[in-house]
């Protein structure tokens, strides 16, 4: 029962400041919830601009004949897929799937 409240207060607190520590007495991580939509969006488009970058050094080591370049590059432009699709998933955008699916 009083986890039950601690929860609620929490909840009604992170609607009302967006802040909140969810960690209650266990060890998993300590969150903020403090972000705003803005800095998530930023943060996407640096994904997005990162993600180019990745593939433009990718079409350079194909050009140079450089495989190991091009399975670093093919790696890390993939892995920022996902970062891209958690935040379009997070901001709520029309037409993306859950990230883990």
């Amino acid at each position: 029962m009083i986890l039950r409240l601690r929860l609620s207060a929490c909840y009604s607190y992170t609607v009302v400041r967006r802040r909140c520590n969810m960690s209650i007495d266990n060890d998993g991580p300590v969150r903020s919830y403090d972000r705003s939509w803005e800095e998530i969006e930023e943060m996407l488009d640096k994904a997005i601009a990162r993600r180019e970058q990745w593939k433009k050094w990718f079409e350079q080591c194909r050009g140079d004949g450089d495989r190991e370049g091009m399975k670093e590059a093919a790696r890390n432009h993939k892995a920022l897929d996902g970062v891209i699709k958690t935040f379009r998933w997070t901001l709520g955008e029309e037409g993306v799937d859950h990230p883990l699916d």
